[in-house]
């Protein structure tokens, strides 16, 4: 796997191989090795629910843990220990032999916040707006603005174009064309979904 230049990034974006829409200020946002994307402005949070668990095989369950925010004017401010869901602002596309990994930027990271806590990766064929899980480890409150830059995308070549890229028919892919954060899809999983465990 080679990891695409910012020659390449413009080549395959002119070329429509990749997808990043808006992308408003190209001389800003692209970087000698990846793409700065922004923050969307809903977020997702979890509500403190006097339950023992998050189950998984409960349809119901997972929704009901969190709840929405929507903002417009200000910031959305994350406190330490917190967790929450955002999305980029720019719509990413990606072609069948290309992965993408997501990066908190280091000037947020210095910050305690990290971008994309544990789900980075970005699999072939996949378009939609990326889901960032966001945390602040760190001992301040935050202060988050809709279509600041706070993540990078990396694009790295295959050895070749994958035989069923994400939003194949015959792929479960729960999360293809999102546009909103989207809480875990966990319970659509085929093990859980047909009861294997």
């Amino acid at each position: 796997m080679a990891i695409l230049s910012d020659r390449d990034i413009k080549r395959y974006i002119e070329d429509g191989l990749i997808t990043i829409d808006p992308l408003d200020d190209p001389e800003r946002q692209i970087q000698p090795s990846s793409i700065d994307l922004r923050i969307g402005n809903e977020f997702k949070g979890f509500r403190v629910i006097r339950k023992p668990c998050i189950d998984p095989k409960d349809p119901s369950d997972i929704e009901s843990y969190m709840e929405t925010f929507h903002v417009e004017d200000g910031p959305f401010i994350i406190h330490p220990g917190e967790f929450a869901l955002a999305t980029t602002h720019e719509y990413i596309g990606l072609p069948d032999d290309l992965v993408a990994r997501v990066e908190g930027r280091s000037s947020i990271g210095r910050l305690g916040i990290t971008m994309h806590v544990t789900a980075g990766y970005i699999d072939p064929g996949f378009h939609g707006r990326i889901t960032l899980e966001i945390s602040n480890i760190g001992k301040m409150p935050v202060a988050l603005y809709p279509r600041q830059r706070v993540c990078q995308i990396v694009f790295e070549t295959m050895t070749s174009p994958a035989e069923r890229p994400y939003g194949h028919p015959s792929r479960d892919s729960k999360y293809i064309g999102q546009t909103r954060p989207q809480t875990s899809r966990i319970k659509d999983d085929y093990e859980i979904k047909n009861s294997r465990l």
